[in-house]
């Protein structure tokens, strides 16, 4: 393709390309969403470079085509996605992040306006399907950091998910499990896991889980304690539920939940003692 058959966006990017660099550059340092604090003038410079050469090729490979998720595009989307990412990661806001791609239509339309003066009708052509195709890629950067966003935010819901179930082991032969906040499904399967798994692990006989952090029971959480309870046993250790407040009996007798043979005390210093007690262990007062 000679540079007369070229279409005029192609053009301008392939003989202006260091000169839009420079001045997107300075569009996106004044911008009010620019975050020094997160991102390097150098490494800014780095990813505008990139994007350029990226979109010079996608433009030439596809005929200056629209639709950007075509595979003559991929090098564009690969780079904007791991521009996203990486700004996902790095505590920029979506909007912040857009405007990476959205910057860059100020120059780019001065420069079109400057070189295609002359001929109105295919100005407009130009700048119309330029916008189109940057208004894409901008929208395709939000998508992929919102996907990034999403992802970042399961992962370290699951992460505090594993922090908040803690299984400690109190003595030999004896865990105990305190239990901080609600009870859904989700957590009841991490809870079981955890204990299970470290009842196997330390070969304990008794698991205390403590609910003192439980702020309320419904027949819900009732259930998923049963459910925990009923898992234990069949690893072979018995359980011992503590934490048992005035107000969280009230409500266990009030919904007509039935706990069975499972014990249960008012303090984890009761449930404790009860474990001692099953293991045979007596606590002397030194004489020092």
């Amino acid at each position: 393709m000679s540079q007369v058959d070229k279409p005029p966006f192609v053009q301008i990017l392939e003989i202006s390309e260091s000169e839009l660099l420079e001045s997107w550059l300075k569009e996106q340092q004044g911008a009010s969403s620019r975050r020094k604090d997160l991102i390097k003038d150098a490494e800014l410079r780095e990813q505008s470079r990139q994007f350029l050469h990226e979109l010079k090729k996608a433009l030439h490979s596809s005929g200056n085509s629209e639709d950007v998720r075509r595979v003559e595009w991929s090098g564009v989307r690969e780079l904007l996605a791991e521009i996203s990412r990486l700004r996902a990661k790095q505590g920029f806001s979506p909007s912040e992040t857009a405007t990476f791609v959205f910057s860059f239509k100020q120059p780019l339309f001065a420069r079109l306006s400057s070189e295609l003066k002359a001929t109105p009708e295919l100005l407009a052509l130009t700048l119309w399907s330029a916008s189109t195709i940057i208004d894409k890629l901008g929208l395709y950067t939000i998508e992929v950091f919102q996907k990034s966003r999403e992802e970042i935010i399961l992962r370290q819901q699951d992460e505090m998910l594993e922090l908040s179930t803690p299984v400690v082991q109190l003595w030999e032969g004896i865990l105990v499990l305190p239990l901080i906040g609600t009870l859904d499904s989700k957590r009841t399967q991490s809870v079981m896991e955890a204990l299970l798994h470290r009842i196997v692990e330390t070969e304990s006989e008794i698991a205390i889980i403590d609910i003192t952090g439980v702020p309320t029971v419904d027949t819900l959480t009732a259930q998923h304690l049963l459910k925990t309870v009923t898992a234990t046993r069949l690893m072979g250790a018995e359980c011992i539920i503590s934490g048992i407040r005035p107000q969280i009996a009230q409500t266990i007798v009030h919904l007509g939940v039935n706990l069975g043979d499972v014990i249960t005390k008012a303090t984890m210093a009761s449930a404790l003692m009860m474990a001692f007690q099953k293991r045979r262990l007596t606590i002397v007062k030194s004489e020092a």
